[in-house]
């Protein structure tokens, strides 16, 4: 039986790779932080908190890191944890540099000490590219690196350490270059969450109006579940190697709006320009989207739009579920918890 330390189970990613290594026979040990809500709602709800063998670890403390690698003795290290909101991110750099760079760094070093075989997995992000991806560019492993925030920093700097690592002491590690991936179980604080939530609670009757910063960024969405299957892939692999996920497909923040409306029957109408733009219920000219400035990023990022060739020539990965449906799912899940939540 392999073992696996997934940091960061308690997220999105973290919950479903869970359930995918829980499914191949893995045992799954699960990292939490110091002073964070325990309740791991995530893997509760797909039935896996029992299964999971939990470990304090501290990314900012490197003994508990070494304590830490030592009880669980992983075969396989997934490295999801970080501070991941890019919003966040210009409002506390310094914290997001620590978690997400030296962090990264710290336990690279507590891995190489005390499991030095063990195979590493890296969440890197395509926010790395940053304004390399403008013009709908299609993005592959070589493409430059022009990182607009201190979440992308951060990251780029640790992405850039694990490969030291693999050059400088023989680590197996792999690197996904992750392009946005959503499912029913991403937070609240994301857009894409945001969004499907807001629509489910118009769809009940429960809220009058979405409130969105930039309508116009535009990423290259897919389905979760089958982006913790590529990061298996990677760590079963012959050596470590750089690969990004994604689907090929960039859309607008404005398109995932008018998918998630449509999951609920609605058209919408766009009207006005720049801020004063809104969105208004074909049939009733009732205003359902509005823009609020304050909600604008400092420094955005356009386009971002991911050629996944490499994961299909080299792992056998292909993604399978289509914006469209990604978005009705999430929707129809949202409009589940809602009115349960409701009929409580």
């Amino acid at each position: 039986m392999k073992r696996a330390l997934i940091t960061g189970i308690s997220g999105q990613d973290g919950a479903w790779l869970a359930l995918h290594l829980l499914r191949h026979g893995y045992e799954v040990h699960g990292s939490f932080r110091r002073g964070a809500e325990r309740t791991f709602s995530r893997l509760h709800r797909l039935g896996i908190a029992d299964d999971i063998q939990y470990v304090l670890l501290e990314l900012c403390e490197a003994t508990n890191l070494v304590r830490a690698v030592d009880r669980t003795a992983p075969d396989e290290v997934y490295h999801l944890a970080a501070q991941s909101f890019v919003g966040d991110s210009f409002e506390q750099p310094a914290y997001t540099l620590d978690v997400n760079a030296t962090g990264t760094a710290r336990l690279l070093d507590a891995v190489r000490t005390v499991r030095p075989d063990a195979r590493w997995y890296q969440a890197s992000t395509s926010e790395m590219f940053g304004a390399a991806g403008a013009g709908d560019t299609l993005l592959d492993e070589h493409a430059p690196m022009v990182p607009r925030s201190p979440y992308a920093i951060a990251k780029l700097a640790a992405h850039h350490m694990v490969g030291l690592h693999r050059e400088a002491y023989g680590t197996f590690a792999a690197r996904g270059i992750l392009f946005n991936h959503e499912s029913a179980l991403r937070g609240p604080e994301f857009v894409t969450r945001k969004v499907t939530r807001a629509v489910a609670a118009i769809a009940l009757g429960h809220q009058q109006v979405l409130t969105l910063g930039n309508l116009e960024a535009r990423r290259d969405w897919g389905h979760a579940p089958e982006y913790v299957d590529a990061m298996h892939r990677m760590l079963q692999a012959e050596r470590g190697d750089d690969f990004v996920v994604a689907t090929g497909r960039a859309e607008s923040v404005r398109t995932f709006v008018e998918l998630a409306f449509a999951a609920i029957d609605v058209s919408l109408a766009w009207r006005g320009t720049g801020s004063d733009t809104v969105g208004v219920e074909v049939g009733t000219d009732t205003v359902r989207v509005r823009i609020d400035p304050s909600l604008y990023r400092p420094a955005e990022v356009g386009w971002l739009r991911g050629d996944a060739s490499k994961a299909a020539r080299l792992l056998g990965w292909r993604p399978q579920v289509g914006l469209e449906e990604l978005v009705h799912r999430m929707v129809r899940a949202d409009l589940d918890e809602l009115a349960g939540d409701l009929g409580r």
